[in-house]
């Protein structure tokens, strides 16, 4: 049986692209309710950390920055120092002639995108990049929205358009892939720094380890 590459094709750091839409620190702190700020913020800092790892082209972007939604917060850009942000009052990333460019210019056919608000900026730009040929992979825990109905009807409408809804965690080991691979230890402190639960079981291992060498 041969495969079908439509169906499933693995994310890898040679094919994929990083995109984080309008993180902004008034838009995440009015109105959101289907995830907390801080694990909002936690999420969309692992996606960043999981790009710098693997060298993955990426952008970031603002929405009115001027305005009540306020500049993208302090920590993602410490994150991607080096990436341009691209600043736009068009409401749709995809309809500014500047955000398509950049994303043409990566070269990458598959796209990694998180927004802010689930509903409009991750699901206006997921759908018309489908819609242009790209593979998008929508991050949903690093995207928020104003309740779960209407998290749960963002995620429908782009199902229905071809996007791939995933989450942080997933986006993280498709591109690990391979525990002896030489990104094991990075992904590991990241595992650790944005999986509290996680990072325990590390320090743990690690304290019995020390202790059987007394």
């Amino acid at each position: 049986m041969t495969s079908n590459p439509v169906f499933y094709e693995q994310l890898t750091p040679d094919n994929a692209a990083m995109l984080l839409i309008d993180h902004q620190v008034g838009t995440m702190s009015l109105g959101i309710t289907d995830i907390d700020p801080v694990n909002l913020k936690n999420n969309t800092l692992y996606l960043a950390e999981v790009a710098k790892l693997f060298n993955l082209p990426a952008l970031l972007t603002t929405s009115n920055p001027n305005g009540p939604n306020g500049p993208l917060f302090a920590e993602l850009v410490q994150s991607l120092p080096q990436v341009p942000i691209i600043d736009r009052v068009i409401i749709n990333a995809w309809n500014d002639p500047n955000f398509v460019k950049a994303v043409e210019q990566m070269n990458r056919p598959k796209l990694i995108m998180a927004g802010v608000t689930t509903d409009v900026c991750l699901a206006f730009p997921a759908i018309s990049a489908v819609g242009a040929g790209y593979d998008v992979y929508a991050v949903i825990d690093a995207s928020g929205t104003w309740n779960m109905t209407t998290q749960q009807a963002a995620i429908a409408r782009m199902t229905q358009a071809g996007v791939k809804c995933v989450n942080t965690i997933a986006v993280a080991a498709e591109l690990q892939r391979d525990w002896t691979l030489p990104t094991a230890s990075g992904m590991g402190d990241i595992f650790a720094r944005r999986l509290p639960q996680f990072g325990y079981i590390l320090t743990q291992i690690e304290h019995t380890k020390n202790l059987a060498t007394r």
